[in-house]
């Protein structure tokens, strides 16, 4: 299974929603990738370490051990408030109820992605990854 399926599987579960879970992976996508189907964790990560704050939290989901939650009101400011609630109006939910899903389910879609170090190593490692963060922060 794929990265994109898990997520929106995990999301459809979480959430209890009544659609496919090809039209959560597709609004999935929208929100996280290209919209066609790719999502780039490695870029979504970057941009929530590049918030500062969000720094720590983004290192816990790459690194071994447990992950450190994000808010829904941090993902949702992180992603754009429009973004969340275009994604919400496509898996037929209300924006509160998807932020907060996405809270709980991204965490664990990084986690996974980055087992093995496929998504460290797409960013430059851990310490590219940090590295790029500092560099908005200056």
């Amino acid at each position: 299974m794929d990265l994109l399926q898990m997520g929106a599987q995990m999301l459809s579960q979480k959430l209890g929603l009544q659609v496919d879970t090809d039209t959560i992976a597709n609004a999935l996508s929208g929100l996280l990738g290209d919209g066609q189907g790719n999502i780039d964790l490695g870029a979504l990560t970057e941009k929530l370490a590049s918030s500062g704050a969000l720094a720590s939290v983004v290192s816990s989901w790459l690194g071994d051990g447990s992950n450190a939650p994000i808010s829904a009101s941090s993902l949702e400011s992180m992603l754009g408030e429009s973004a969340v609630s275009d994604f919400a109006s496509r898996i037929g939910t209300d924006t509160g109820t998807a932020a907060a899903g996405l809270a709980d389910v991204l965490p664990q879609m990084v986690d996974k992605a980055s087992s093995g170090g496929s998504l460290l190593d797409a960013a430059g490692g851990l310490g590219g990854l940090m590295g790029a963060a500092k560099s908005f922060l200056r």
